[in-house]
C-alpha cells in the first residue's frame, strides 16, 4: 500500500495484508489493513505500527515522504502485536534514544513485548504533546480493547486517531468511506461484534463523555480498514446502536446435523418463525464460520441452538460456537434449544444450561427428538418457533 496524504501533512503509511483469512478465530474474508499515521509538523510524530512481518513496508512508505531518522516521537495507541509488531525494527531505524509515548498500562505491556530500554514516556489521560502548530491529546480508553488502548486526538484539525475502535477487516484500494459506500457498514458491524462487543457498556459511557468533551470530529482514522471522512459521526451512531443492543423481531437458529435430523427440526423452527413475521435465519455451522454468525446475533431478539447428542454430550461445533458466544456477553436475548439422540439424548439440556449461564431468557425447555423427527416431532419444533416469535418484540 502506498503512502496517502489524508489532510495537509498527515499520512497513512500502513499495510494491506491481503491474504490472511484468521484473525485470532475471527473470519477475515476479505483480509485487512494495519493502518499507521505520520504527522510532519515541526516535530515529526509516527501513530502506530504494523505487524511484524509489513515494518520494512512501513519505512518503505515512511522514507517516500521524510527520512525515517528525522521522526521525533512514536506514539503507540495500542500493544497488540498487530500493531506493535513493526515497533522493534521502527525504532531500530528512527533511533532507540526516540520518546515513545503510550499510556501507562502500556508502558507495562510494551516492556512485556521488548525488554528494551527504550525512552517510555507513560502519559495520563488528557495529557498533551507539542508538534508545533498541532497538539496531540491522549484519551484513555482502557479496554476498548485491551486494558493499554487511548485514542490520539489532534485537536486543531479535529482528527481523532482511535486504535481498534471504529475499525474494520477490510483489505481494498479504497481508504476512505466515501469511496467505499454502505458496503463497508457490515464489515464494521462484524468488527464491532466479534471484538469489541463485551466492552459496550464502555463504549456507551466513552460516547457520553466525548460529548460532554464537545470534541469536534472532522476525520476518524482507525488502525485497520477505511478512514472516515465524509460522515464520522455515521459510525459512531452505528455503535452507540449496536453497544446499546436493542433487539430486533429477528431469530438465528444456529445448528449443527449428523444424519440430517436436527437440520430437519431447524426448518420446521425456520419456518414458523416466519410465519410469525420473524426476520428468521438458519445457520450451520460447518457452513457459516461462527464471526459471521455473531454479527448476526449483535441485534437478534432470539438464539435458537440446536445440536445432536455426541458421546453424551454437545456436537463440536456447537460447544465452539457456545463458548465463543459467550465470552462476546451478548445481552437482551431469549434462547431456546432443541436436538435429536440416539440412546441418551444430553445436547438439549446442555444448551439451555449454556444459555442461562449467558443470561439469555430461556422461553422453553426445548425439543428433543430420538432419531428421525415424525410428524408429531416436526410439530413440536413448529410450536417451539411459535412460542419463540411471541415473546419477541413487536
Amino acid at each position: 500500500m502506498r503512502p496517502i496524504e489524508i489532510a495537509k501533512g498527515i499520512y497513512e503509511v500502513g499495510a494491506i495484508d491481503w491474504n490472511i483469512r484468521d484473525f485470532h478465530g475471527y473470519s477475515t474474508k476479505e483480509g485487512t489493513t494495519y493502518n499507521a499515521y505520520l504527522l510532519v509538523d515541526e516535530k515529526i510524530a509516527l501513530i502506530d505500527t504494523v505487524k511484524r512481518e509489513f515494518a520494512d513496508e512501513l519505512i518503505d512508505n515512511i522514507s517516500q515522504i521524510v527520512d525515517p531518522k528525522k521522526i521525533d516521537y512514536v506514539i503507540s495507541n495500542h500493544t497488540e502485536m498487530d500493531h506493535s509488531g513493526g515497533l522493534a525494527r521502527v525504532m531500530h531505524r528512527i533511533g532507540e534514544d526516540k520518546p515513545l509515548y503510550c499510556s501507562k498500562m502500556g508502558h507495562k505491556n510494551l516492556l512485556k513485548h521488548f525488554p528494551r530500554k527504550w525512552n517510555y514516556q507513560p502519559v495520563a489521560n488528557g495529557g498533551e504533546l507539542s508538534l508545533g502548530k498541532w497538539t496531540l491529546t491522549f484519551l484513555e480508553t482502557r479496554m476498548l480493547h485491551w486494558p493499554d488502548s487511548m485514542f490520539s486526538y489532534l485537536k486543531e484539525d479535529r482528527i481523532l486517531f482511535s486504535s481498534d475502535a471504529f475499525g474494520q477487516h477490510y483489505a481494498g484500494l479504497e481508504r476512505f468511506d466515501d469511496q467505499i459506500g454502505e458496503e463497508i457498514m457490515y464489515h464494521a458491524k462484524k468488527y464491532f461484534a466479534n471484538i469489541l462487543l463485551p466492552h459496550s457498556p464502555l463504549i456507551l459511557k466513552l460516547v457520553d463523555k466525548v460529548t460532554e468533551m464537545g470534541l469536534k470530529l472532522d476525520m476518524i482514522c482507525p488502525d485497520h480498514g477505511i478512514i472516515w471522512r465524509e460522515d464520522p459521526s455515521k459510525i459512531i451512531k452505528a455503535y452507540v446502536e449496536w453497544a446499546s443492543q436493542e433487539p430486533k423481531r429477528k431469530a438465528l437458529v444456529v445448528y449443527d446435523t449428523m444424519w440430517h435430523s436436527t437440520e430437519k427440526m431447524s426448518n420446521a423452527i425456520v419456518d414458523a418463525l416466519g410465519e410469525e413475521g420473524v426476520d428468521a435465519k438458519p445457520m450451520h455451522l460447518r457452513n457459516c464460520h461462527r464471526s459471521d454468525i455473531i454479527t448476526e446475533v449483535l441485534d437478534a431478539g432470539a438464539i435458537i441452538v440446536g445440536s445432536p447428542t455426541l458421546n453424551n454430550g454437545l456436537f463440536p461445533t456447537v460447544a465452539d460456537f457456545l463458548t465463543y458466544m459467550k465470552g462476546l456477553k451478548p445481552i437482551n436475548k431469549i434462547g431456546a434449544a432443541f436436538g435429536s439422540y440416539g440412546w441418551s439424548g444430553e445436547s438439549v439440556k446442555l444448551i439451555n444450561r449454556e444459555l442461562e449461564e449467558m443470561k439469555f431468557e430461556v422461553v422453553d425447555p426445548g425439543v428433543k427428538i430420538q432419531y428421525v423427527p415424525d410428524e408429531t416431532g416436526i410439530e413440536a419444533c413448529y410450536e417451539l418457533g411459535k412460542k419463540i416469535a411471541k415473546k419477541l418484540p413487536k
